[in-house]
């Protein structure tokens, strides 16, 4: 039998946020286990906690489909778990993933802020090539769609107002073909908010991975964080909030640190909570 946690990251007032299955114990699972285990779930990514020879923790991460090299909120899940347990001394700590090792930062509020990678721009997009995916009209004009990564390719789609990016109706088949062929993990869409409380809602789409949407996105907001920067709008903090369509609101902070145009640190963070604790058989 294996226990797992349930905890909900990037929460918004200590409610929404985005659940993530969370095993703390190393059972030696085997990866086709580790797959099952995910899919008995059923949230969009479970963490698996283990000893590192390079870290201070290893964290694999599964959907319900298979192995993805990082999850944004499922780190930040698993610390929050960690922490609710007992388990954390500290406040600065290291990860060994897929994507490389990764640095952990808690403040006193019990933020946790996972550093990633620096961004890398590739290809940018035409509407056309995302026509059957959503509405090219609804297709922002003053920025472009681009695929960027933190860690994770995804294609960033700006979109004109937020009212038509809560309307827009995604085709998920169209988007996991579009996913396939461009080697991406899906597709970050979002609209820009007038506020300096907010700077954008976003809607995160991964079909292919079984994700038809998600709540909250860790890897794509830095990433979306970095392009914004890139194209001008240039900050140290980024606040974005996500999950509106599917009545879970998750506030997503990012923080970036740059030499006068040249990013040279992108952190993820965000507050959770422990909701349960399953056992499974595996």
């Amino acid at each position: 039998m294996a226990e797992v946690y349930v905890t909900s990251a990037f929460s918004k007032n200590n409610s929404g946020g985005n659940k993530a299955g969370v095993v703390v114990q190393d059972y030696h699972l085997e990866e086709e286990q580790k797959k099952e285990l995910a899919s008995q779930l059923g949230y969009s990514e479970t963490a698996f906690i283990s000893h590192s020879d390079c870290a201070d923790f290893k964290i694999e991460y599964f959907t319900p489909e298979g192995e993805v090299p990082l999850c944004g909120h499922a780190t930040i899940a698993s610390f929050v778990t960690m922490n609710s347990l007992h388990m954390l001394e500290d406040s600065h700590y290291s990860i060994e993933t897929k994507s490389g090792i990764l640095k952990i930062d808690m403040d006193e509020t019990g933020m946790v802020f996972m550093e990633q990678n620096n961004p890398v721009f590739y290809e940018k997009l035409e509407k056309s090539d995302l026509a059957d995916c959503l509405d090219p009209a609804l297709v922002a004009q003053n920025l472009p769609i681009q695929i960027v990564s933190t860690g994770l390719r995804d294609i960033l789609v700006p979109i004109d107002s937020p009212k038509h990016l809560r309307e827009a109706r995604p085709d998920f088949k169209a988007m996991s073909a579009v996913s396939e062929s461009k080697d991406v993990i899906g597709l970050h869409a979002f609209s820009l908010v007038n506020s300096h409380e907010l700077t954008a809602v976003c809607r995160n789409f991964a079909p292919l991975y079984g994700i038809d949407e998600e709540s909250a996105t860790g890897t794509s907001n830095c990433a979306l964080a970095c392009y914004l920067f890139h194209y001008g709008q240039k900050q140290t903090e980024y606040i974005f909030e996500q999950g509106h369509n599917l009545g879970s609101v998750s506030r997503i902070v990012v923080h970036l640190e740059h030499e006068k145009d040249a990013i040279t640190k992108v952190a993820v963070g965000g507050h959770g909570y422990l909701n349960l604790k399953e056992t499974f058989k595996i």
